[in-house]
């Protein structure tokens, strides 16, 4: 039986999987179980950060291993309180609540928003209502199902949270007239800067301002989805930056300790202190080993220079695509991008990529690329040659 056909008869089937055994990687390639190498331009949907095994991430982690690998938050430890301060430090959030995924976090942040309104304006106000945008996505646990603001996801497992709105991304017309249409009853808005699941799709600044008009206007508290935008991803540690904006609660993960579980949940003064003694909690959150991984990822990404190289790798790669003909179109920002296609699928492109020794991932009908954050440009130039020729077939 081979690892394939072993996997297959032990675990549910709830991907759709490629053909391919991942045996070991070292910087940004990827080495199968039979020797094969693959440029990878996924990095684990946006997680690997650093690439594979980068040296610094592996001595801090394999240091962490040795020293203490848990401990349950009845307790502290040194490495979890020197990774909440370096990244309330960055971030300018005043808390944080550590989880083990983008759907914890974002879990963490539907609670925050709805006890906010419960303490300050009382059960009776049914002051619960969260607006998410059409074409989102928030997670796969039954409340982050049904903040997401696609039905393709609305299925099966019914009934679903209720208590969302979902508006029109960048229609502030379809936001004021929600809002209108709910007075008094929103709690908090809940929106992505660039929609990644949903087709790599950016809001609009004029829309974004929109969002933080009416919520400043009507206590309304603001939360932005930063699972697969943050950690330098867009090109600003946070891609909220890019607009000018400082949202009152901010949820990471991906790519925030480098390729181990993390997910956590920042918050400002307005609304830090709402999560009290039992009213949260997360066994594996707040790791040790996952803290060590994500202290060795933001001492990288902090690195002079390092996010400006994000912007220009960005651009380098869009420069590079523009004049390919099967080409229409570049959305995204930084090292998170996708590639409208004129003729070909992108399921059918993404699967030649992988026969050919390149790993890439698809948004709806475009091409998704998430390298690295730290990918060199031979590696770039690599992995566009294997795409190119693919696309010019």
């Amino acid at each position: 039986m081979n690892t394939i056909e072993q996997f297959n008869e032990h675990v549910m089937p709830t991907y759709g999987r490629y053909d391919l055994v991942l045996d070991k990687g070292a910087e940004q390639t990827a080495v199968d179980e039979d020797g094969k190498q693959y440029i990878d331009f996924g990095s684990g949907i946006g997680t690997n950060s650093l690439g594979y095994c980068n040296e610094e991430w592996v001595d801090a982690v394999c240091a962490q291993v040795k020293k203490i690998q848990h401990t349950s938050n009845y307790y502290y430890t040194k490495v979890q309180a020197d990774f909440a301060q370096k990244l309330c430090g960055i971030t300018g959030y005043s808390k944080m609540f550590f989880g083990n995924s983008g759907a914890e976090a974002n879990e963490c942040a539907i609670k925050v928003a709805r006890k906010y309104s419960f303490d300050k304006y009382g059960k009776e106000a049914e002051r619960n209502i969260i607006i998410t945008l059409v074409n989102s996505f928030h997670g796969r646990t039954m409340g982050t199902l049904s903040a997401t603001g696609q039905d393709v996801f609305h299925n099966y497992f019914f009934p679903f949270l209720p208590g969302f709105v979902n508006v029109k991304a960048n229609d502030i017309d379809d936001l004021n007239k929600v809002i209108a249409e709910n007075d008094g009853k929103i709690c908090a808005i809940m929106f992505e800067c660039i929609q990644g699941e949903g087709g790599v799709v950016g809001l609009d600044e004029a829309f974004v301002k929109a969002i933080f008009d009416v919520a400043e206007k009507n206590d309304i508290l603001t939360i932005c989805d930063e699972v697969q935008t943050g950690v330098g991803r867009s090109g600003k540690f946070l891609a909220c930056m890019n607009y000018g904006v400082k949202p009152n609660i901010v949820t990471m993960a991906k790519g925030l300790a480098g390729g181990l579980p993390i997910g956590v949940c920042l918050a400002d003064e307005k609304c830090c202190d709402v999560l009290t003694k039992g009213t949260h909690g997360s066994t594996f959150g707040g790791n040790p080993v996952v803290c060590a991984g994500g202290l060795a990822v933001l001492n990288n990404v902090t690195k002079e220079g390092f996010l400006d190289e994000v912007i220009k790798k960005g651009d380098y790669i869009r420069e590079k695509l523009k004049d390919v003909p099967e080409v229409t179109g570049i959305s995204g920002m930084g090292l998170m991008l996708g590639v409208s296609l004129k003729t070909k699928t992108a399921g059918d492109v993404c699967k030649a990529c992988l026969d050919n020794g390149l790993l890439i991932l698809t948004a709806k009908e475009k091409l998704r690329f998430l390298p690295p954050l730290n990918i060199s440009y031979e590696e770039i130039d690599k992995g566009l040659a294997i795409l190119k020729d693919i696309l010019e077939k």
